[in-house]
């Protein structure tokens, strides 16, 4: 029983944040976890060891409570947003290995009106401006690097660069620009990436890159934040980051337990590509989407601005 008591203690004190190696690994996999909590509790009760059934049954219950919300639709914002519809989509290339004939398909296949993409290479850069993206997403702001650095906003409408949090920490680059959106209200969004938390020695770039994010301001810029997180919502830093005002699209429409990553690969897959939303833009749906050859899924968000 000891290991599931222990999991829900530090997922409800969020005591990840003071140890986050091992913890945050760990913690990546709680719907798993908590899926499996009914089974220390069904044989303390064959044994008949009822104080120790009753110790089981509350952790099973809190895991329940801090995991299952995800998969409940929310209601639409208070006052509905009247503005116009943005389709957005997040992909991650890995390290650039992506088809960009195929992330162009699936962006004109999807009507996206917004792309964030993280890893961008140089050579993927090149390879998707030959393939067509820059026809169908005539902006841009591209911060290309070399393996998983860099990092890139495409859109139907005018960008503007707006700078680099993960640059400025001398970490994974995450672009950020304004998006200038008819009849809208000005939009801000961040192709986030944050270091992976998978050793110990980056750990604390992991932190800065997820406390690096902005937060929303009510009254200011409407923000998105799109991308590979490296973070599930079991995780205290990314909770931190929706406390500073977001609203993560796929719990918002109960598909909060679509996983992302990884594909093809024996781990069991967790969600950690996500699109968090200022809390004034209606969700309309958040599906995943498969590309060929990469292990992430695409994350493609269908949102409702206010209104300028």
């Amino acid at each position: 029983m000891l290991p599931w008591v222990v999991l829900a203690l530090v997922r409800w004190l969020g005591l990840d944040r003071a140890l986050p190696f091992p913890l945050v690994p760990v913690l990546a996999f709680t719907p798993y976890l908590a899926a499996a909590a009914p089974l220390p509790v069904l044989l303390a009760l064959l044994l008949r060891r009822w104080r120790t059934a009753v110790l089981g049954t509350l952790a099973a219950v809190l895991l329940a409570a801090l995991v299952l919300p995800r998969a409940v639709p929310a209601g639409p914002p208070d006052p509905a947003p009247t503005g116009p519809p943005l389709r957005v989509l997040t992909v991650n290339l890995h390290f650039g290995h992506a088809d960009p004939v195929e992330v162009v398909r699936l962006v004109e296949a999807e009507r996206v009106d917004l792309l964030a993409l993280q890893e961008v290479t140089p050579e993927a850069a090149e390879g998707l401006e030959h393939a067509g993206l820059g026809e169908v997403l005539p902006h841009a702001v591209t911060h290309a690097a070399p393996a998983a650095a860099g990092g890139a906003v495409h859109s139907r409408y005018p960008l503007t660069d707006l700078g680099d949090p993960g640059r400025d920490i001398e970490s994974l680059y995450m672009p950020q620009a304004r998006v200038d959106v008819p009849d809208a209200a000005p939009v801000e969004i961040t192709s986030v990436h944050p270091m992976s938390p998978r050793r110990p020695g980056s750990m604390p770039q992991w932190t800065a890159g997820l406390r690096a994010l902005p937060e929303t301001e009510p009254g200011g810029a409407v923000r998105i934040l799109a991308g590979d997180f490296n973070a599930t919502l079991d995780h205290a830093e990314l909770r931190a980051v929706l406390d500073g005002g977001y609203v993560d699209a796929a719990s918002a429409t109960g598909r909060g337990f679509e996983h992302t990553w990884p594909v093809r690969h024996p781990l069991p897959m967790v969600a950690i590509d996500h699109v968090l939303v200022d809390p004034r833009v209606g969700v309309e749906s958040a599906a995943v989407r498969e590309v060929p050859d990469i292990k992430h899924r695409a994350v493609l968000t269908e949102l409702v601005l206010p209104e300028g």
